[in-house]
């Protein structure tokens, strides 16, 4: 680990930066306070009344006064030093602390014009909080400067570290809650300082803030002592700087100590890796705050300790409306912070107050990089002609559909080499996945030891592994977020992991859509491959085509699912994933070999539908036929065209549609999903009143609800995964959940009205195939010669 030079600054403030400091510090406790509790009244130019008071008491005080004292110093050093940074406030409801600062700096006026930064503004702000029609209590997208839900607490200090990455220039602070700092996430997270270049990458600097407690319980870091927790840190590779206290002047004067000596060894970090090519890892600061929760608030109510206790966490004094005591205590509290000399007659802040907020963009509600589709600049995709793989006729060829894929990423990082605005995380699969092409023109991003055994690992490559489904999500979210793009490749059985993630995520950008100021990002992009049908050899741990199912129940505008058949739609669809906006997509595609269906043309207008007809795989000659074999997703297809195979061949007259679902969100009617089908249009591909077959990738019960209002819904039988998982062939994988050709077949012969005495002879053949796949794979180990070696013949 590189020994830089760490400088020793002693930074003294004087008497008037100290007052200018604490006036900032003040002004932004007594708007926190009154956020949370006044509705009218906001500057106490008349006595308070319980009228005064908003009926229901929301928002959390305990963690606010930390929070300010970081943005009051950020600010000091940002406008001191000409820095470009963002701030992530990981704890959870820190709302009102940072809401106040934006306000104090006037950002939050600049995007909301009737926020005047005056008496009547302050009003308004204070009403609107956690109120009807108004703010969430936590830093949430309606929040200026921020790119972090507040509820999200684990995922901070990756979104700090993807923030940074290819961001020179950038610095990003991380606020750490003590609640936070408990998480998996978190912890893992830590490690992130291990990818981080300090030549092509901007830097993080972590603020643990420990004030002692989470809701109801103190926290296992804020009881560590401090030679403790230092060897923690110090073994995540950082250098730890406290700051500790509750005198306001003495931490106010060690706040800035430990800001300065953190830049400072920030500076030299990068300037020994820029300027004279040590390429060492560092050992970057982090800054361990510890302040008393609810600081500044009441020290008792009612006889019992609040400051500095669990007590102070959300709402120190509850029955303010109620209790005389109660409204005493609150006028009290908030009179402490002397708010005539922090705002004039108007409610304007006063110059003191003013002193340290930096200018312009510089200000932290205001750089664009916190507005992330500001900066965001269109992908270079290569023309998909380049990768294509030629289909002279369906089923003729094979190939891996992910390797496909990966020739096309190739050619996006090499467009975007100079630039550095794209890149691909994954937990340690990228050439498990078939994505290995981009090898030639990346390396995967590594800052610690490299040994001569290993390969393809370099500071400043753009691919991100680490075994940690989440500092992945983290990683890309605050990259994305920052105005860049990105793709996620995962295990489809373990890219759960990540499912509460997602979820704030897609709120996230939900409710972004609604705010005209915020610039689209690129969406989040996810491959899952490795997928339930192709984990035979890993088994039933690795098989769980779940994720789909988690996506479709969120917001309609946001979530858009694809499952590509073959190479040229898993072309198309990328192609059009990659250059969206505001999304968060999913792919679901195998990696191993699969027949090519489609030409790229035809791949083109197939998933320009989202759902079609396969003219050349039915035989129902354009006409309406007896039964509809549907599929969604790569082995489902074969198998239905394989079942499709063997009517046309034993029961010749049988009308038989074949149709092809790519985009899941086209089954949902018009009125529920922008991708919708209409009922007429819908109808006419699946019919009115004839059976439909539907084969499907994942779980059956998700076509149902999808398609439950559909007036055909009782004709409707959906085969599918059915928890049916072990350790096998491919082939028993389908059979074992009913999702194989003979079954398909079989169920066509039960459902099609007359077919079944007809055909009874078929369907006990096709019953004494499956009898027989058991006996074979026991024997050979391998599937059916008829099934391994089945191809399109028509």
């Amino acid at each position: 680990m590189n020994k830089v030079r760490t400088p020793s600054p002693t930074t003294k403030l004087s008497s008037q930066e100290l007052a200018a400091l604490d006036a900032h510090w003040r002004a932004a406790n007594y708007l926190s306070a009154g956020q949370i509790y006044l509705l009218a009244n906001p500057l106490l130019t008349e006595p308070l009344r319980p009228e005064h008071v908003k009926p229901r008491l929301l928002g959390h005080w305990g963690t606010s006064p930390g929070l300010n004292l970081v943005y009051t110093h950020l600010n000091r050093v940002i406008t001191a030093r000409d820095l470009n940074a963002i701030c992530i406030w990981g704890p959870g409801h820190g709302g009102p602390a940072v809401v106040a600062n934006s306000w104090l700096e006037g950002s939050y006026t600049e995007t909301y014009p009737d926020m005047t930064r005056d008496g009547a503004g302050m009003a308004r702000l204070f009403r609107q909080f956690s109120f009807p029609g108004g703010i969430p209590s936590h830093v949430a997208p309606e929040t200026p400067g921020s790119i972090h839900e507040g509820g999200e607490l684990g995922y901070s200090l990756s979104h700090a570290y993807g923030a940074a990455f290819d961001n020179p220039g950038l610095l990003v602070a991380c606020v750490i809650g003590d609640g936070e700092a408990e998480t998996g996430p978190l912890a893992a997270s830590w490690h992130s300082n291990k990818f981080l270049s300090p030549v092509s990458d901007g830097a993080v600097l972590p603020i643990l803030h420990l004030n002692g407690y989470k809701i109801a319980n103190p926290s296992v870091l804020s009881r560590l002592p401090d030679h403790e927790l230092d060897e923690l840190l110090r073994g995540y590779g950082h250098h730890p700087l406290h700051v500790t206290g509750h005198d306001p002047a003495a931490v106010h004067r060690a706040m800035a100590q430990a800001m300065d000596t953190a830049l400072d060894h920030i500076a030299v970090i990068q300037a020994t890796a820029r300027d004279e090519g040590i390429r060492d890892r560092p050992r970057w600061p982090v800054i361990v705050l510890r302040t008393p929760k609810g600081w500044t608030g009441p020290a008792e109510v009612d006889g019992v300790p609040v400051e500095g206790t669990w007590r102070a966490h959300q709402v120190p004094l509850s029955e303010v409306r109620t209790n005389p005591g109660h409204l005493r205590q609150l006028e009290q509290w908030l009179r402490s912070y002397l708010p005539a000399e922090l705002f004039d007659e108007h409610g304007r802040p006063r110059p003191q107050v003013l002193t340290c907020i930096p200018p312009g963009r510089r200000r932290l509600g205001a750089n664009p990089h916190a507005n992330g589709g500001l900066l965001l600049r269109a992908l270079p995709i290569p023309p998909l002609e380049r990768y294509a793989v030629p289909v002279e006729r369906p089923g003729g060829s094979l190939h891996e559909p992910t390797r496909v894929l990966g020739d096309l990423l190739e050619e996006v990082m090499a467009a975007t080499a100079d630039r550095r605005d794209f890149r691909l995380v994954g937990p340690d699969e990228t050439a498990s996945n078939r994505l290995d092409a981009v090898y030639r023109v990346t390396d995967k991003a590594w800052e610690a030891e490299v040994l001569p055994t290993d390969e393809h690992l370099a500071p400043g490559g753009r691919v991100m592994e680490i075994l940690s489904e989440h500092t992945c999500e983290g990683w890309l979210e605050g990259y994305l977020l920052t105005g860049r793009h990105g793709l996620f490749s995962c295990y489809e059985a373990f890219v759960h992991i990540v499912d509460s993630m997602a979820n704030q995520h897609i709120k996230w950008l939900r409710t972004a859509r609604r705010l005209a100021w915020r610039a689209p990002v690129a969406s989040l992009n996810y491959l899952l491959t490795s997928h339930v049908w192709r984990q035979d050899h890993n088994g039933f741990s690795h098989q769980d085509p779940g994720f789909v199912d988690h996506i479709l129940n969120k917001s309609p505008e946001v979530v858009r699912v694809y499952l590509p058949p073959d190479a040229n739609t898993l072309l198309a669809c990328a192609d059009h994933v990659l250059c969206s906006r505001d999304y968060v997509n999913v792919l679901v595609a195998g990696k191993q070999p699969c027949f090519d269906w489609l030409d790229l043309e035809q791949a083109r207008a197939h998933c320009a539908r989202g759902a079609g007809i396969w003219e050349w795989a039915s035989t129902d000659g354009g006409g309406e036929p007896d039964v509809v074999l549907a599929c969604a997703g790569d082995v489902p297809t074969m198998e239905v065209l394989a079942a499709a195979d063997l009517l046309h061949r034993y029961a010749p007259d049988l009308r038989v549609r074949v149709v092809n679902v790519v985009d899941m969100t086209r089954l949902l009617p018009q009125g529920e999903h922008p991708h919708g089908m209409p009922d007429h249009e819908y109808d006419a591909m699946f019919t009115h009143d004839k059976p439909v077959i539907f084969a499907y990738h994942g779980y059956p019960w998700l076509i149902h609800r999808l398609t439950y209002r559909r007036a055909n819904h009782p004709h409707l039988h959906v085969r599918g995964y059915k928890e049916e998982g072990t350790t096998t062939t491919p082939f028993d994988m389908v059979l074992r959940n009913d999702l194989d050709r003979y079954r398909l077949v079989m169920d066509v012969i039960d459902r099609v009205p007359g077919l079944a005495v007809r055909a009874a002879p078929l369907r006990q053949a096709m019953a004494d195939v499956r009898f027989r796949h058991h006996g074979w794979i026991r024997e050979h180990g391998t599937d059916l010669p008829e099934v391994a070696d089945w191809t399109w013949s028509r």
